[in-house]
């Protein structure tokens, strides 16, 4: 498994030699790490990446590579035995199946029910409609299905229907060198557009430089400052979850922004804005910046985007401890009419085709909080964003 892994970094142009590989193999022999595969993962990452512009490709061979043998560390699942969060089986229900299954009754009863079946259950349950496991119909667990439930140990979304997942989520920085399948999207983005000539005056004036040699019979080199766009714009990422079906839309308007606008700035969140984003995606536990920091650091003549699906629990905007990762002190939708309240020029880019949006209570909540000021992530839709970002 280990020369596969070698071969395999290899194969995705991570430029790892064969002396750092055999150090890892010596790290190993000399038990430097406990048997856990995430000591694993970070010891070999240490070992074999040089450069963090690699990190990604790294990421992706070891999930390949060890695909299967993940293990949660401790205390990250709220104290629940780990083995009991082993997938041994997965439950398939016709669509009556489903039909027949009904959720506890709402946010609070979800969470005191779960608050109890932790206090009371002391074994791995598998199957079944009421203790957390795996496989099974009961509001919380695993690779089961109930419409409204606690997802608890599981990879990935499945059925779309958890109002709370407790796993530990790693996200991936958008790229900024993606090269565009189209320059439309560049023209779109260049309707908000305002020059202004600004700074050292460090390029040549040709007619003035002209004009001046021939009034005085001499070279008199003439400089003006350059002619820049002076639109500053602040853009939120949703990133993550649902969002990554929308990654290469994502990153190829993020590459045509950075390219149209000099005054940009970014940062990331996961499904609704609460009290904390960042910027790397791999360091978004540790480097989190307070969202008041961020509104109090860029004045309100900013340009504000959102961009996401805004497809979620509505209890992610609306309730207090409503966020799918953390319990955030205030609900998220608060944050989002500051933001609304504060930036005159405030829109929201949605990936997912406008013929769908009436069938989502959550993104029907954030339009409503963005005055309808939400546009498709389509050519039409950056157009007519533009346009709306362009008043005032």
């Amino acid at each position: 498994m280990f020369v596969n892994f070698f071969h395999e970094l290899k194969r995705h142009a991570v430029p790892v030699s064969l002396r750092e590989y055999l150090s890892l193999l010596e790290a190993l022999d000399a038990e430097v790490i406990e048997h856990e595969v995430e000591d694993f993962y970070y010891l070999s990452r240490a070992a074999l990446v040089k450069d963090e512009r690699n990190l990604d490709k790294f990421d992706r061979v070891f999930g390949e590579v060890f695909k299967g043998l993940e293990s949660l560390g401790e205390g990250e699942i709220a104290e629940i035995p780990e083995d009991w969060l082993k997938t041994l089986t997965e439950k398939f229900l016709t669509e009556e199946e489903k039909a027949e299954i009904e959720a506890l009754g709402g946010w609070e009863k979800i969470m005191e029910e779960l608050k109890k079946r932790l206090e009371e259950q002391d074994e791995r349950h598998e199957g079944g409609s009421k203790w957390i496991g795996t496989g099974g119909t009961s509001p919380f667990g695993a690779d089961g299905y109930n419409p409204e439930g606690v997802r608890i140990g599981q990879d990935k979304n499945k059925n779309f229907k958890a109002v709370k997942v407790w796993d530990k989520r790693d996200y991936k920085n958008l790229d900024d060198s993606v090269e565009l399948g189209t320059r439309n999207i560049k023209v779109a983005l260049r309707r908000l557009r305002k020059f202004a000539r600004d700074g050292e005056a460090d390029v040549l004036d040709l007619d003035d430089t002209i004009k001046s040699t021939a009034n005085a019979g001499y070279l008199d080199i003439k400089l003006i400052a350059e002619r820049r766009n002076k639109v500053k714009v602040l853009v939120f990422f949703d990133i993550g979850g649902s969002m990554d079906s929308h990654i290469r839309l994502c990153e190829e308007l993020f590459s045509a922004a950075r390219t149209e606008f000099k005054n940009m700035e970014y940062f990331y969140f996961h499904n609704c804005l609460y009290e904390g984003v960042w910027k790397d995606n791999r360091r978004r536990h540790t480097e989190k910046m307070p969202t008041w920091d961020v509104l109090h650091t860029y004045p309100s003549d900013y340009k504000v985007i959102f961009v996401g699906d805004a497809s979620m629990s509505p209890y992610e905007i609306t309730y207090e401890g409503g966020s799918v990762e953390h319990w955030n002190e205030e609900a998220g939708g608060m944050w989002l009419q500051r933001v609304a309240d504060i930036y005159e020029n405030c829109i929201w880019l949605n990936p997912i085709a406008e013929r769908y949006w009436e069938h989502t209570p959550s993104l029907q909540i954030i339009k409503q909080i963005f005055a309808d000021r939400m546009f498709p992530l389509t050519l039409e839709g950056l157009d007519h964003a533009m346009k709306e970002l362009s008043r005032g």
